[in-house]
This record gives C-alpha cells, structure tokens and sequence, in this order.
C-alpha cells in the first residue's frame, strides 16, 4: 500500500499533467475541499466530492490559467496531516500574464485515496493576472 505522501505525489503529478481523469481516480467518494477564500473564478470556498471539487475548483482554474502547483516542502504531523507548501506557476489565458503565488496545502489521505484538501493561498497574485493592463 502506498504511503499517505505518495498518494499526494500523484496528485502533483496528474495536476502538472493536467489529467483530470488521473486527479478523480485519486480521489475518496467522500473527498471534501476547502479552498482560499477570495479565489478567482469561483474557485474559493467548501466542495463536497471529487467531481463537484474537479469541476468547480480546478476545471474552472484550468478555464481561465495554463497553471499547475508546484510542491517544494513537504511534512508529516504525527496524526497523518501532509503539509505541503510550494508554488502555483502558470499564465492567466486572457491577459497572458504569467503568475506565481506561494500555497499550503493539508491533506488528508483515507483507505489510500485523498479525502480531505485545505488549501490556502496568495489569492492576490491570482487576480493581478486576470487583470486588465494599465495604461
């Protein structure tokens, strides 16, 4: 059986893929999210389920930004958290400005699937891409 941590590497990988049908396989029945408030696209708040969390979370992201979640850090705590921090890297499509905001992610790993994500992240960086140039 895979480790809790191995599990979530498969979720950077298929995520950096962009293979939705790799990040649902991941993905316990009773998978709950909660992502930053303040999210573009809809994307912030509490989903219930891989396929309502696959498309109004990172099928609606994926709409608007060529972007991944690149893992840098990673730890265990003693009841089986895997803390996760690194960066989303990517471009907004409409403005084709390039971003990078800084993330934690807490997962949970359940019966050898991801059942629980809170993600927090630098919402700001998220928006200054969708955002219109100045000038």
């Amino acid at each position: 059986m895979r480790t809790a941590s191995e599990v979530v590497q498969g979720f950077y990988s298929a995520a950096q893929a962009g293979d939705g049908a790799g990040i649902l396989a991941l993905l316990h029945p009773q998978f709950q999210a909660h992502t930053a408030p303040g999210m573009p696209c809809g994307a912030g708040g509490t989903f219930q389920g891989p396929q309502e969390t696959l498309v109004r979370v990172w099928g609606a992201v994926f709409a608007e930004y060529d972007t991944a979640p690149f893992d840098e850090t990673w730890h265990e705590t003693a009841d089986g958290i895997v803390v996760v921090t690194g960066h989303y890297r990517g471009t907004a499509r409409a403005t084709g400005r390039a971003y990078q905001a800084e993330f934690v992610h807490l997962w949970r790993v359940t019966d050898g699937r991801i059942s629980w994500l809170h993600q927090y992240t630098d919402t700001a960086r998220w928006h200054e891409a969708l955002a219109p140039m100045a000038g």
